[in-house]
């Protein structure tokens, strides 16, 4: 099932001391990664001694952020780009966007005639030089023989970016009202190869920049953009990373977010526009990137994010009715307004954790717990770089349970109000069940626990008002009476401009 897995999650390492060369191997700063693939993959350790951040640490200053020369480089139409000309830069970003994207793949759907299979869940060759967002770095001894799987699992790696649109999954079959609307829906709002282009596109411009302070870092692209359940309106996650250890998010991550703050607020601010530093447990720099209009999140060594983007990606796509339920889910959520953690609701990574948690919980279970069936591909230890291959040798999870989306979805409601013991249970996609709540600090007085696969937090933890718990439990029920009487997803969501919106 994983040749040479032993191998490829624990490969050998140096003593600590030695590891400086290695761990983050050294990207040159005026060198852009190249942005010829949908998931670059790592070759190489990182080098993460920052040696601007360890003096600014111990000396308790800010370093005075370093001007910016202008560099040309290449794109992946060869045009040469000066990225300290932020307007020339982010103009040029805009038209190769615009231009490797073919009309056909912007208005490609699931069910695209393009498609090169009819097979569900499809595997799809994991090229060796074709990811996306996992920066590009040098050839590194330490990984001369490249891990090649010989499975192909059924999830996609991520695709290419200057090449047609791939091979897509075929959809659930959808014969009565509420799973066609719950199909269309999907296929209406998903999110296409060109918002992710857009995305990553200004993931590779600011890694760049952000490598004039911090040269050893690493910039990746996290959450609902890669894992499977992005929309069109999905924000963008970010995650700096800047040495193998640990963070202190209180201290060490503030501080480095406050440069990156100056940076984007000066330098960058022809482009980069509304920074914000939020002081949150994991503080972040919110900011929207003027060309693509997207929102962007960016934390710093937050690493469970992309542990859990892969995890969650692999559940995407290894059965097909997971994505439409998860998106119709996460619709519904934000259109009753229960789906803002800042304002005490619940976080979309909440929501998508529920629907894994029933379909695994169903007395004919849709999904399997990945990480007890394949604890190597799930390694919480697993070096970063190793992270995104996982997917792609999980074979397909074939289950008995014929039951159609719009079923499904009423199960799904019925199960939250009516089944499930929000005082004394806590939801647990690591182990496929409910499980009984730990007696820790952090689950006490929280009306609403669910178990983050990784790091074992409780995901829902902003839920710790009973007026907001109360809303949240409310709008369960009533939408499940509503849906188990009518079967018609337009009662409980407005189509029609939930898809004008996307």
């Amino acid at each position: 099932m994983f040749p040479n897995s032993s191998n490829l999650v624990r490969p050998p390492f140096p003593p600590k001391r030695q590891r400086q060369s290695i761990f983050f191997n050294k990207l040159p700063v005026n060198t852009l990664p190249a942005l010829a693939s949908h998931q670059q993959i790592i070759d190489a350790q990182f080098n993460i001694q920052n040696t601007a951040l360890s003096r600014g640490l111990s000396s308790g200053s800010l370093p005075a952020t370093p001007d910016v020369t202008p560099q040309p480089k290449i794109y992946g139409n060869g045009s040469p780009v000066h990225t300290s000309d932020a307007s020339t830069s982010f103009r040029r970003r805009k038209r190769v966007s615009e231009q490797s994207v073919t009309r056909d793949v912007k208005r490609q759907r699931i069910h695209s005639h393009h498609s090169e299979t009819t097979a569900v869940n499809q595997a799809v060759p994991l090229a060796e030089e074709r990811r996306y967002s996992f920066p590009r770095s040098i050839h590194s001894p330490l990984l001369d023989a490249h891990y090649v799987p010989d499975l192909l699992g059924c999830v996609p790696p991520l695709r290419d970016t200057l090449f047609p649109d791939p091979i897509e999954t075929t959809p659930p079959v959808a014969k009565d009202k509420l799973s066609q609307q719950v199909l269309e829906l999907f296929q209406a709002c998903q999110q296409q190869t060109c918002d992710l282009n857009r995305k990553e596109l200004c993931r590779t411009e600011l890694q760049r920049e952000i490598q004039r302070i911090f040269p050893q870092s690493r910039l990746f692209l996290v959450g609902s953009s890669l894992n499977g359940f992005g929309t069109r309106s999905s924000d963008g996650d970010l995650c700096l990373v800047v040495k193998e250890e640990p963070v202190n998010q209180k201290t060490e991550a503030r501080y480095i977010l406050s440069l990156v703050h100056k940076l984007f607020s000066t330098k960058l601010s022809s482009y980069i526009e509304r920074p914000q530093l939020i002081r949150a447990k994991v503080p972040i720099v919110k900011f929207r990137d003027k060309v693509s209009c997207v929102e962007f999140d960016l934390n710093v060594n937050n690493v469970v994010g992309i542990r859990n983007t892969f995890l969650l990606r692999t559940y995407a796509y290894i059965e097909n009715r997971v994505r439409p339920l998860v998106l119709v889910v996460k619709k519904w959520a934000r259109f009753h307004d229960i789906n803002d953690a800042s304002r005490g609701t619940l976080s979309s990574y909440s929501l998508v954790l529920m629907v894994l948690h029933y379909l695994q919980t169903l007395p004919e279970p849709i999904l399997p717990s990945l990480q007890k069936n394949y604890p190597e591909s799930f390694d919480p230890t697993m070096q970063l770089h190793l992270v995104h291959q996982s997917p792609c040798t999980i074979p397909p999870y074939l289950s008995k349970n014929g039951s159609s989306l719009g079923d499904l979805l009423i199960g799904f409601f019925k199960y939250y109000a009516t089944e499930f013991d929000w005082s004394h249970q806590m939801i647990s996609v690591r182990e496929a069940k409910a499980i009984p709540r730990p007696d820790g600090i952090e689950w006490r007085n929280k009306y609403i626990c669910v178990e983050e696969p990784f790091d074992r937090t409780n995901t829902a933890r902003a839920v710790h008002e009973k007026q907001k718990f109360d809303v949240i439990k409310a709008e369960f029920l009533k939408t499940w009476q509503v849906l188990r009487d009518r079967k018609d997803l337009n009662c409980i969501l407005p189509l029609r401009t939930t898809m004008q919106k996307r």
